[in-house]
């Protein structure tokens, strides 16, 4: 009686409760994969943006963010979220410039989308 009494209490709800979708590796990774991606296909233009790929990872991480128990409006939310999305735009940013993409300097964002298409990494494969 005293464990049903626990696991009916808010407080364990709380525990229970999934943390927030920023904190959700797998989705916040993959977006930032993504932004990449977007980023070198669209400055590089020898490279391109795989787009119904790119729909379909985008359709995956949100299907996984659902399996782990988000609502559909949850995950509307993250995604509208302006604060959210420009840390994570600032990270691709920052991430992109460490793999040696150099801002107005476009065949450095081509050298770094040739190399992860290489290495066959979730970037490589958003782009062509």
């Amino acid at each position: 009686l005293a464990l049903a009494a626990l696991l009916l209490s808010p407080a364990a709800a709380a525990a229970q409760a999934n943390p927030p979708l920023a904190e959700v590796t797998v989705v916040t990774e993959g977006l930032i994969a993504a932004a990449i991606a977007y980023e070198i296909g669209d400055k590089c233009d020898s490279l391109n943006a795989r787009i119904l790929a790119g729909i379909a990872f985008l359709q995956g991480l949100k299907s996984h963010a659902e399996g782990l128990g988000y609502s559909g409006a949850e995950i509307e939310a993250f995604i509208d979220d302006d604060a959210e999305k420009a840390r994570l735009e600032g990270i691709a940013r920052a991430r992109l410039a460490a793999m040696g993409g150099v801002v107005g300097q476009w065949e450095t964002y081509c050298a770094v989308g040739r190399a992860e298409i290489a290495a066959g990494t979730q970037i490589g494969r958003l782009l062509r």
